[in-house]
């Protein structure tokens, strides 16, 4: 495939008309007139080889390929955008942006926060939007950083792509103030019998494989999709739940729970900021990552 030879208006030319279905639609979309997108529509079957979109009981359906090429044309055009939106030059105090990174509550709690508060102070014009961290980050996570800015994750998830460490942090247990069952400390007994909460997704998977290489299989009664609900399942109960440090002693101080050390060495959690290669040379991309970075020291010296 010469890439030179094609016209890359085509690229926004195809996702207006596989997700329109229509190419008057399409055409108003994208500021062409019907006539022209016939003759662009005309130019893509002769290019794939394929009708892309067929006439079925009066009105248009994609055809397999089509389907295939809806969501990689999609992620194309978002990529393309940011290509095309890279900046020379960066100037905080004046620039109008916004920047999208992709986080668990945990990450925006502990983190994101802080950064937020940074950026409104040196960064009037710049938006901050955080999205919940999605199974697809893990499944296809070039596909999704190339839709976003950032994205916040611990290391020993995902790989094979550009990152900068912000700051550690440490595994710990919570249980309810008044547990029947658990004084001072935990067991690993305690772990395999007693009922747990846990964050459903698998982003903490070092963690949870640690349990399984010590020989514990926890019994989960409840799971949850946030990790600032854990210790409300776990306050006036037996239950258990793993939590990340920063974020238990948060809770420590507005719920009925308890912080305890885990009863084996736990494996440590550095959390990072990953990008996709395309933001590298990109200079808001680099203030929005040396920003990161700084607000990550700012936390490693925060008790």
């Amino acid at each position: 495939m010469n890439l030179a030879r094609l016209d890359l208006n085509l690229v926004v030319a195809l996702r207006a008309l596989l997700e329109e279905r229509n190419v008057t639609r399409a055409g108003q979309r994208v500021g062409l007139s019907q006539p022209a997108m016939s003759a662009a529509l005309a130019r893509l079957r002769r290019h794939f080889d394929d009708d892309l979109l067929s006439r079925s009981a009066g009105q248009y359906e994609l055809t397999a390929l089509g389907q295939v090429l809806l969501d990689r044309t999609a992620t194309t055009c978002d990529l393309l955008e940011r290509l095309f939106s890279s900046q020379a030059d960066f100037d905080p105090a004046t620039e109008t942006r916004e920047f999208t990174l992709m986080a668990s509550d945990y990450a925006v709690a502990v983190f994101g926060t802080e950064l937020a508060r940074i950026v409104h102070e040196e960064a009037p014009g710049i938006r901050l939007r955080f999205v919940q961290t999605q199974p697809a980050a893990v499944e296809d996570t070039a596909t999704v950083l190339s839709g976003i800015d950032g994205l916040l994750m611990p290391h020993g998830v995902i790989s094979d792509f550009p990152a900068t460490d912000l700051y550690d942090d440490r595994w710990v247990y919570l249980v309810a103030d008044d547990h029947p069952d658990i004084r001072d400390r935990l067991s690993r007994d305690d772990l395999a019998r007693l009922p747990w909460v846990t964050y459903q997704r698998t982003y903490d998977a070092p963690a949870v494989r640690q349990l399984g290489m010590l020989g514990i299989e926890p019994h989960v009664e409840v799971s949850v999709d946030s990790f600032q609900l854990l210790p409300l399942m776990v306050a006036g109960t037996r239950r258990v739940a793993l939590a990340q440090e920063r974020l238990a002693q948060r809770f420590a101080r507005s719920a009925a729970v308890r912080v305890l050390p885990p009863p084996y060495e736990a494996v440590p959690l550095r959390e990072a900021l990953w990008w996709h290669p395309v933001h590298s040379h990109d200079a808001a991309h680099i203030w929005l990552r040396q920003t990161s970075v700084r607000v990550g020291q700012m936390l490693a010296t925060q008790p």
